[in-house]
């Protein structure tokens, strides 16, 4: 029996797969990206969207397997796996799922959407809830290819869409390892003040901005001080970044960070990050092979 089921992005099944084992919960067939378990569903970094409700739907004919996913809900998203072209002709029987690109900050979509794939030509694996509001776990958003100076700027777009805050007008962001400045070209574009600190400088036109400081010196060597955000891409060890992290977390309100893995994974240092008090860490599909660390102030009301 399937129970729960987990989609890896692309190349990165490994991580996922050892997260999964260092966690204790049991995968007996991987189906493509998705990693099938007979134990109950429970959070993994390394998902970009977890199936928590999955059921074994005949498809004896085209007709009755698209029949059968309508007879549970209306949305579906396909994961496609084995027999494309059937899935593609039962896809075209459901209602189409209007994943068009988020124009940002635009939230999340919260409309009910299930995911299916096609197990054997005559057996469909449906879960009607999923983690994810976005088919195969991955947001699309309408790009500026003008403004910023790399395409970096949309990890942050989709961590910031995926946690469902961002800065605003008033409040301060310090950018760790700013260069070449997409962080700080999107920060600055929702209006907050932004500190940008690296030793090398940011492209003129991120530098031109009013509401943008460069700060030329180490990310490490900065003083903790009182910010609203703090935010770092900066590429060094795990252990590093955490060092970092623990400084800065009684004075920064909010933090998002980029952990980065070189070679291996080090599920050791994740698990150091995860259990910092009111951390979230995801990986995102703008992601390499490295996990978001979040951890947000509460709200007030």
């Amino acid at each position: 029996m399937i129970r729960a089921a987990y989609l890896a992005d692309e190349g990165l099944e490994r991580p996922l797969a050892e997260e999964l084992e260092l966690s204790g919960r049991r995968v007996t067939a991987w189906h493509g990206r998705l990693a099938l378990s007979p134990d109950p569903p429970a959070p993994a970094a390394w998902a970009l969207d977890i199936w928590d409700d999955p059921r074994e739907i005949p498809a004896p004919s085209v007709k009755l397997a698209a029949d059968g996913l309508r007879a549970i809900q209306r949305n579906w998203s396909l994961v496609p796996a084995l027999h494309h072209r059937r899935a593609a002709l039962i896809e075209e029987r459901l209602p189409p799922v209007k994943a068009r690109p988020l124009v940002f900050p635009e939230p999340a979509p919260t409309g009910h959407l299930g995911g299916w794939t096609l197990l054997t030509q005559e057996t469909i694996l449906a879960s009607p809830t999923k983690s994810s509001p976005f088919p195969g776990g991955a947001p699309r958003f309408v790009e500026d290819r003008e403004g910023p100076p790399s395409r970096a700027y949309l990890k942050l777009w989709e961590g910031l869409t995926r946690i469902g805050r961002h800065p605003g007008p008033g409040e301060t962001c310090l950018d760790l390892g700013a260069s070449p400045g997409g962080w700080s070209w999107a920060l600055a574009q929702l209006g907050a003040t932004v500190m940008a600190v690296d030793k090398a400088p940011l492209e003129d036109r991120v530098m031109a901005m009013p509401n943008v400081t460069w700060r030329q010196e180490s990310a490490f060597a900065l003083a903790p001080e009182p910010v609203d955000w703090l935010f770092s891409d900066v590429i060094c060890y795990p252990a590093r970044l955490y060092a970092l992290v623990t400084r800065w977390q009684e004075v920064a309100r909010n933090m998002v960070c980029s952990v980065k893995f070189q070679g291996e994974t080090d599920h050791a240092a994740a698990a150091q990050f995860a259990a910092i008090p009111g951390a979230r860490l995801f990986h995102s599909a703008h992601n390499k092979h490295e996990l978001t660390f979040v951890r947000l102030a509460e709200e007030t009301p």
